[in-house]
């Protein structure tokens, strides 16, 4: 498994042109989910890459699986 922390994921984009990001944790806590996520992948056996948390990072995916799910939030106001 490749974990790599992105902020960005959070963004609520219903309100005017700028996403909100306030419902992002804490930079301190988010870094401590983030590496008791790997760590218990990893108890469990999950061989894991991460990435460096809050650095700009390029990643490049090769989507060759049975599925892939598009999030887009319903939600409109």
């Amino acid at each position: 498994m490749l974990l790599v922390s992105q902020f960005t994921l959070l963004g609520r984009t219903t309100n005017g042109r700028r996403p909100s990001f306030d419902g992002a944790a804490p930079p301190d806590l988010a870094k401590r989910l983030y590496e008791q996520i790997a760590a218990d992948l990893r108890a469990c056996g999950t061989p894991v890459e991460t990435g460096v948390f809050a650095a700009q990072m390029q990643v490049a995916l090769v989507n060759d699986g049975p599925v892939t799910f598009v999030v887009d939030s319903k939600e409109r106001r």
